[in-house]
């Protein structure tokens, strides 16, 4: 059960990512996480074209869709505090999204950008998801990681020394031994 604050915060960053925004515009997904306790899903949906219209009506930016309250927003100056308040985070795998998210100790589900060219994000996901630190899913895959999804399953994330990640990472794409 998530803590007594049950909002779920969805980030792109910076960029667009269609493909989540719209793979979380879905009434089964709204229904998984409501049915984990959730109430609250804040989206921020980047500079992408899609806007959600199926959990929140064509034309507005905020609603209640089965009891969940639903709001979007393009971006804002900081993401910390959505961060900060939230009992769980859907993300890109951007690194500076995960690292924010893992330092302010938040579950974690991220989803790698499959149409990024030499797509880091994959790498980065399934080393920290590896570790335990979070799940890493594709778009397609998000219904059932939320479904299956235990944040007590979690390893916590303690900001060590990069040099250890960078070799961790290396040993991924078979740079190191």
């Amino acid at each position: 059960m998530p803590p007594a604050n049950r909002s779920v915060f969805v980030t792109v960053g910076t960029t667009k990512f269609e493909a989540l925004v719209e793979r979380v515009d879905s009434l089964e997904l709204l229904r998984a996480l409501r049915d984990k306790g959730y109430t609250k899903i804040i989206i921020q949906k980047g500079n992408g074209i899609y806007c959600p219209n199926v959990i929140v009506p064509k034309g507005q930016t905020k609603a209640t869709t089965e009891g969940v309250e639903v709001e979007y927003f393009d971006y804002s100056p900081s993401l910390a505090s959505y961060i900060a308040s939230a009992a769980l985070v859907i993300s890109h795998a951007g690194s500076g999204s995960i690292f924010e998210t893992l330092t302010a100790r938040v579950p974690l589900i991220v989803v790698p950008n499959p149409l990024l060219m030499d797509n880091h994000q994959v790498e980065l996901g399934e080393q920290l998801a590896d570790m335990g630190h979070l799940v890493s899913a594709a778009p397609c895959d998000l219904l059932a990681a939320v479904r299956s999804f235990d944040a007590s399953r979690l390893v916590p994330y303690t900001k060590g020394s990069t040099e250890d990640m960078v070799r961790a990472i290396d040993r991924q794409l078979g740079f190191a031994p």
